[in-house]
């Protein structure tokens, strides 16, 4: 957990996905930084969504080839275990996207493990520093018992949190349960409080082909370049710079900031390398992020958004970690998986919050309030409607008892919440997956990618992979308890469901 005190971030060109020159500037950057990787040392790709349908959304197999084969030329022996984990957005289990991604192939080619990390044991990490969300956390055992973590995320925007590079990408280390909890309009402070599980040895961001305007169907933008650093404060800090946003203007980079994980100071931040900082300016210039209210985004479509505050007891006017970006993303995924999905769509109304104007909805027109937090009450086609408030106080929810939404019974829920003009989808948040079968439910003549016959035999395979690990760590989780907790900074979590 020591922060560097004199953080380094280096800059270098590398325009292509070339494993070996790739290895080669990783390698020279952790011999710059005096890092030598040891013990279980583990990689963490940014996975987010791979495949056919995201094929910028994350960190590239020969990315991670390069930095995989650079930690083995520096480390050596002194590593006892070398491997790489991830969890994958929310519902799809990782096995896919380690497939899909190309990182499978990788992986067995390089003979490095892999972890799926909602197939692991979780790990219960205490906390005790001011402003925190709660007592503790989950993470997977791979995370809470690395001595030299890496990590390797996208250089990417992001619709809720502006940018993901380094310190967003650890909404990754943690199962969908735990990911859920205060995945809301806090979502900025749960990313800080993630940092306090554990600070990587080494970062190394794939910026050769960046992703710009959205997080899981970015648009490509040929930075052609690799990023290293020893601190991520520091090292989100310059990549905002990159882009030309100030790095305070990013909550989950100032609260980082504030809880004590380095500086975004530019002044005290030694940045060498083969590209200047002004260099790596030029290169970004004209980078999209991705912020924008739900309003805003559905401007001109069949779809009319409305977005209200969240509950009165929290702060902010706005979720932007839950429920109106999920179903930007969620819209986002049905456009590149079915051309037509905009003139499919029906005339239709969102609703978000507690909103109090008007809704301007037809006769036959459906309005869809989703949220736990939706609450509402007026006219719509000409009946009396009161939306109430589901909303549960953020200390009522108890991550030793989340459970795990399964894919299928969502699947199978998805149409009998349908029924009828008036909509309510609960949750907290309603996650992109859901959002997904909400839209294709209202609309079935869009194209459902859930259902599509190539993608289903990999992902059934996956799931069975998936709940088989599942049954296999309840049975260890018996030994356990038996033999004692886990030998790490944390205690073993309750048994996975």
């Amino acid at each position: 957990m020591k922060i560097p005190a004199e953080p380094k971030v280096i800059l270098r060109s590398c325009r292509d996905y070339d494993p070996e020159r790739i290895r080669q500037i990783i390698r020279e950057g952790l011999e710059e930084l005096g890092l030598r990787p040891f013990g279980r040392t583990l990689v963490k790709p940014n996975l987010v969504a791979a495949g056919p349908l995201f094929p910028y959304a994350y960190t590239r197999p020969e990315f991670g080839e390069g930095v995989l084969r650079a930690l083995r030329d520096v480390g050596g022996s002194s590593m006892t275990e070398l491997a790489a984990g991830e969890r994958c957005g929310i519902t799809v289990p990782t096995r896919v996207a380690m497939r899909e991604s190309g990182w499978d192939a990788m992986l067995k080619k390089v003979d490095v493990k892999r972890y799926c990390f909602e197939e692991e044991q979780q790990v219960e990490i205490p906390l005790s520093h001011e402003n925190r969300l709660r007592d503790y956390l989950f993470t997977p055992e791979p995370i809470a018992r690395a001595d030299f973590f890496v990590n390797c995320p996208k250089f990417k925007a992001h619709p809720w949190t502006t940018v993901t590079f380094s310190l967003k990408a650890y909404i990754g280390i943690q199962d969908d349960r735990h990911r859920l909890i205060d995945h809301d309009h806090k979502l900025n402070e749960k990313i800080a409080d993630l940092q306090h599980i554990i600070q990587p040895s080494f970062i190394a961001i794939d910026a050769i082909t960046a992703g710009e305007g959205r997080m899981l169907t970015p648009t490509p933008f040929p930075l052609g370049m690799i990023i290293m650093g020893n601190s991520q404060v520091a090292f989100d800090a310059v990549c905002c710079s990159i882009i030309g946003v100030d790095p305070s203007s990013v909550d989950h980079i100032r609260l980082a900031e504030e809880h004590g994980f380095g500086t975004t100071d530019i002044s005290k931040i030694k940045i060498t390398g083969d590209v200047t900082l002004e260099e790596a300016q030029k290169r970004a210039k004209g980078f999209k992020v991705g912020l924008i209210r739900v309003e805003k985004y559905f401007e001109g479509t069949n779809i009319t958004a409305y977005a209200g505050p969240p509950p009165d007891s929290e702060s902010g006017d706005y979720c932007w970690g839950g429920c109106p970006g999920a179903i930007e993303e969620a819209i986002e995924i049905l456009r590149v998986f079915d051309k037509e999905t905009d003139k499919k769509l029906p005339r239709m109304h969102v609703v978000f919050g507690k909103y109090q104007g008007n809704i301007d909805a037809k006769p036959g027109e459906k309005v869809i309030f989703i949220g736990d937090c939706a609450d509402w009450k007026g006219q719509l086609h000409g009946k009396p409607v009161a939306i109430e408030n589901l909303y549960k106080e953020r200390s009522t929810l108890d991550p030793h008892t989340a459970r795990h939404e399964d894919i299928f019974a969502k699947l199978a829920s998805a149409k009998s919440k349908l029924s009828g003009d008036v909509i309510r989808l609960e949750g907290c948040p309603v996650s992109v997956a859901e959002q997904v079968l909400a839209l294709v439910g209202v609309a079935p003549q869009v194209k459902n990618p859930y259902l599509d016959r190539s993608n289903m035999l990999t992902f059934t395979r996956a799931y069975l992979g998936w709940k088989a690990r599942v049954t296999l760590n309840k049975l260890q989780r018996k030994r356990y308890q038996q033999n004692g907790t886990f030998a790490s900074r944390g205690q073993a979590a309750p048994e996975l469901t």
